[in-house]
């Protein structure tokens, strides 16, 4: 039989699909959650998808949107100007029986809000699937210029309102796909877990999922003034007004090139974007008062999440993956330090007095490395869990210790490393330089088994498998050879950010 003939069958709200048998999973690719955002809708909310007749062939992935060219040489070829059904969803599921009932897994993928998309082999969901016995859900959203610039004449978040997109589609759909809509947990990394800690603080989210896993929540929010004028610098890259009905018109690839332009300029204007201005990053989510009223840590201590279960943690050693491929190991001096700690330590001056207190021992590189993981996703981890359990929610917290094998063991336990881990997936994209020839050693694969039964029994049940943190005896899962749950490892750190609530991060001047 051809494929057509043989693939199961999932009629959705919009028509019906085909999808494809493999081993012992149904899987469909490329459903369109969202009319292609270009013409009239670029730049604006998405929209729901066109109907179709007959049976749509859901065999392959659809494009990933215009983005980077991506970490380490890219994640993927872009997409060709054609190709524009940018907004799709993806699906893993035992057996599409709508009786079925099974919980749900909604991976939002990472990428520094610049590049990335649902079907890169690194997050291939299938032993997840497996493992709960779980319908796994993918998907693309809006990147970069397209999706986070704050332009005049749209509305902010476009990235946002597309997982929101996706999240709807999830609600009126899965059933169908063997899921249990009242059963929803969303799970993302990096830029994928600052996604996610938007959607616990966005109004329009409310009532889309049941549960959250966040995995290296970056603290990284932009006010709509830094949003502005970066905007503004980054139209100017393209020759263009920061407005919806100028850059309309403009290739989207020419954006793109743009926004990785303004990207390698920023370390020098730190007058102007302080603490954004050295991670070369023009996107994150903008605190807009609207579509994003307040930041996570405002929201969550206010109660906005409290029906919401969240599981959320960090790697130990998460600037190391950028010392590394930066080429500063061995090379971080003095003078280095000493302004980075400046920079990002709370207080300033006196916060950098803080860690060289906590630290005495520690090398000009140790601090470098200490206090940008610190500022970047330890710490804007951990204080969402305390945000979550100030708001009346449940929290459980977890710090990956394990280090990777890649590059002598020099990589530690780095930012994302938990992305392999989790998914089985050693040989694809960050994993090959993580994993010597993509190949896990037996630690690897007990770690791996680990996290996907408490991902999965989190999403299940609500309970990954230990204690629910409190502020006081700070009970965490350590994340090992041999996991073991003790108070919050990091406890030096802990107390210089003691109190300290992640603003939003102003313009400067």
């Amino acid at each position: 039989m051809t494929k057509s003939e043989s693939g199961p069958v999932v009629r959705t709200a919009h028509g019906a699909v085909r999808g494809l048998r493999e081993r012992d999973l149904s899987v469909f690719r490329g459903i369109p959650f969202a009319e292609p955002p270009v013409g009239a809708a670029r730049f604006q909310a998405p929209r729901p998808p066109r109907p179709w007749d007959g049976i749509r062939e859901a065999y392959a992935f659809g494009p990933p949107p215009p983005q980077d060219a991506g970490f380490l040489g890219g994640t993927a070829p872009l997409p060709a100007p054609q190709d524009t059904d940018w907004l799709t969803v993806n699906v893993w599921t035992p057996d599409p029986d709508p009786s079925a009932a099974r919980p749900v897994l909604v991976w939002i993928h990472g990428g520094a809000f610049k590049l990335g998309h649902g079907g890169q082999p690194g997050y291939d969901p299938q032993h997840l699937a497996r493992a709960g016995d779980a319908v796994l859900v993918t998907f693309n959203y809006r990147l970069g210029m397209e999706g986070f610039a704050l332009w005049d004449g749209a509305p902010a978040n476009r990235g946002l309102l597309d997982q929101v997109a996706a999240l709807t589609w999830v609600q009126e759909n899965i059933a169908a796909f063997g899921g249990d809509p009242a059963r929803v947990t969303v799970f993302g990394e990096s830029a994928g877990a600052g996604s996610i800690a938007s959607l616990l603080a966005m109004p329009r989210a409310r009532g889309l999922f049941r549960r959250a896993v966040a995995q290296s929540v970056p603290g990284t929010f932009f006010s709509a003034d830094l949003a502005r004028d970066l905007a503004g610098a980054l139209a100017a890259e393209a020759g263009r007004e920061p407005t919806a009905a100028d850059l309309a018109a403009t290739d989207p690839h020419r954006l793109t090139e743009a926004g990785a332009a303004l990207g390698t300029k920023m370390p020098q204007h730190t007058d102007r974007w302080g603490q954004a201005a050295p991670t070369t990053v023009p996107f994150a989510p903008v605190v807009d008062g609207d579509v994003l009223p307040t930041t996570p840590w405002q929201a969550l201590a206010s109660g906005a999440a409290r029906e919401v279960d969240l599981l959320v943690g960090h790697n130990r050693d998460e600037y190391r993956l950028f010392l590394v491929t930066a080429g500063l190991s061995g090379r971080v001096t003095d003078d280095l330090a000493a302004a980075t700690l400046r920079l990002y330590a709370p207080g300033g001056e006196s916060g950098a007095a803080a860690y060289r207190a906590a630290y005495p021992d520690a090398s000009a590189e140790q601090l470098f490395e200490r206090v940008q993981t610190d500022w970047l996703f330890a710490l804007p981890s951990l204080r969402l869990a305390e945000a979550q359990h100030t708001g009346g929610g449940r929290a459980h917290v977890y710090e990956l210790t394990w280090p990777a094998p890649g590059s002598g063991g020099l990589l530690g336990a780095c930012h994302a490393l938990d992305l392999p881990l989790l998914f089985g997936t050693y040989g694809a994209d960050l994993g090959a330089l993580l994993f010597p020839g993509g190949r896990p050693t037996p630690e690897a694969e007990r770690l791996s088994a680990f996290m996907r039964g408490a991902w999965t029994s989190f999403a299940r049940t609500g309970d990954p498998g230990w204690p629910g943190y409190d502020p006081r005896s700070r009970p965490v899962q350590v994340l090992d050879t041999e996991p073991t749950v003790a108070p919050y490892p990091e406890e030096r750190s802990r107390r210089i950010w003691e109190g300290y609530d992640f603003p939003a991060l102003p313009l400067l001047t």
